[in-house]
């Protein structure tokens, strides 16, 4: 199904079309509640094993998405093009994680099976470490300024500029670690507000720090919410620690004039699905929501209907599974997707596993030249 001289058949045909229809203006089209000419193909994460990579970009590691904005950013533009893919959403690895930017030691991903970073050392032990603990400044601590760095990076070239955070409650539970944070849900509630506050103001301050710099009509709000998932934490939990802050992150929006939400509701979310469509009378729409393969599109879509919709292919098969699997789970996500009435977007349904097999993406890639257009 997929030898070389038919991907190099099929690609040529794609960018001849493309030539006609940019990425901008086919994500513009979704915004606009329009059809584009096909369905956008969107990515999270570098796969190193694409063709050419190491040669092109020698210095680049797992590592570089964390400490190397410049080559991370042209390296993105680089595997999208290969693989004709659409470059939304698009921001650095990490603008703010409570762990790294409230004080604590951080590891970079070492070799090529670890993609992400590990915390060391949270700056959050004890109770009396939440009483005693700083505000960071938004311009200087963790990642911030190299995550600003890529989004000069990103004005520079005409892109939506990228500001990406974890939930109020993941950047939260982030400081002191998830299991210490799980505990104080239900023996010492009063700790974890008092981080969700300190966590939600440090978003705040950075958002600032980015609308200051480039214009809040520029900026793509993103954020993620994997903690949240029903795998941690249960409805209920979700409904009284986590929802007041998102309600939160709205209503801040909107007040200064930031329009465009991306909103990666991460694992096993069903339950809170409800809670969630309650809080999307917030947001502006469309927005752009991304599940994972353990929420169906079909489901998504009713309850989101004014929204686009991203993913939701499992990520582990790209990387374990043949190209005919990719094929057709995208096949099948395509059928559904194509229907949905706020738009979508073909994608992994989180983050791409970095040895992602290249004939596995190119099958993602297939499925949309072959099933993803619309007229």
């Amino acid at each position: 199904m997929l030898n070389r001289q038919n991907q190099q058949n099929q690609f040529d045909k794609i960018r001849k079309i493309e030539n006609r229809v940019t990425t901008k203006e086919r994500i513009e089209a979704l915004f606009n509640y329009q059809k584009p000419d096909r369905v956008p193909i969107g990515y999270q994460g570098i796969p190193i094993r694409t063709p050419g990579l190491k040669e092109r970009f020698p210095n680049f590691t797992l590592a570089s998405n964390y400490n190397d904005p410049e080559t991370t950013f042209y390296v993105s533009l680089w595997v999208a093009k290969q693989y004709s893919w659409d470059l939304i959403p698009h921001a650095f690895a990490h603008t703010i994680l409570g762990g790294w930017d409230f004080g604590g030691e951080i590891q970079m991903p070492r070799g090529e099976y670890q993609d992400s970073l590990s915390i060391k050392s949270y700056p959050v032990k004890t109770e009396s470490d939440v009483w005693n603990l700083k505000m960071p400044d938004p311009k200087t601590a963790g990642g911030i300024p190299m995550a600003m760095k890529f989004a000069k990076l990103q004005e520079k070239h005409g892109f939506l500029i990228g500001f990406f955070t974890r939930s109020p409650f993941c950047v939260a539970s982030n400081i002191c670690g998830l299991d210490l944070f799980g505990r104080w849900m239900i023996k010492k509630p009063e700790l974890c507000h008092k981080l969700l506050r300190m966590a939600t103001d440090h978003i705040f301050n950075v958002l600032q720090y980015w609308v200051d710099t480039f214009g809040a009509e520029k900026i793509l709000f993103m954020m993620s919410s994997p903690s949240e998932s029903n795998q941690v934490i249960s409805p209920k939990q979700f409904k009284k620690f986590a929802f007041p802050y998102h309600v939160e992150i709205q209503n801040k929006l909107r007040s200064i004039g930031v329009r465009r939400f991306y909103f990666h509701i991460c694992g096993e979310q069903n339950l809170n699905l409800p809670y969630l469509a309650e809080l999307s009378s917030l947001w502006v729409h469309p927005s752009i929501l991304s599940f994972g393969h353990e929420v169906d599109l079909e489901i998504a879509g009713k309850y989101f209907p004014k929204d686009i919709i991203f993913g939701n292919i499992e990520p582990v098969v790209f990387q374990s599974g043949t190209p005919e699997q990719v094929y057709e789970l995208c096949k099948v996500a395509l059928e559904k997707g194509k229907k949905l009435p706020g738009g979508f977007i073909l994608a992994p349904g989180c983050g791409l596993p970095p040895l992602s097999s290249p004939d596995n993406l190119y099958a993602m890639t297939k499925a949309v030249n072959d099933f993803g257009w619309y007229n």
